[in-house]
């Protein structure tokens, strides 16, 4: 199985990371940088730790992570 985009600059591959989805290019995981953002750590302070990593990058992960919330919940009744 290859690399599956599942939006833009975001990518999944069973042999990379678990499968997880990543920055396409690296092994940065999305939840790598939710994790970053929700300690306190700013795009501009990711982008500096983590070079091979854009502001486009960062973006594309949360609008990725916003998208894969925005499902139903189904309760039973």
């Amino acid at each position: 199985m290859s690399e599956i985009q599942l939006a833009d600059g975001i990518v999944a591959d069973p042999a990379v990371c678990g499968g997880r989805p990543r920055i396409k290019g690296t092994r940065v995981r999305v939840s790598d940088i939710l994790a970053a953002l929700a300690a306190g750590d700013s795009a501009d302070q990711i982008v500096e730790a983590l070079p091979y990593v854009t502001h486009s990058d960062v973006v594309a992960a949360l609008r990725y992570a916003s998208m894969s919330l925005d499902n139903k919940v189904a309760f039973a009744a």
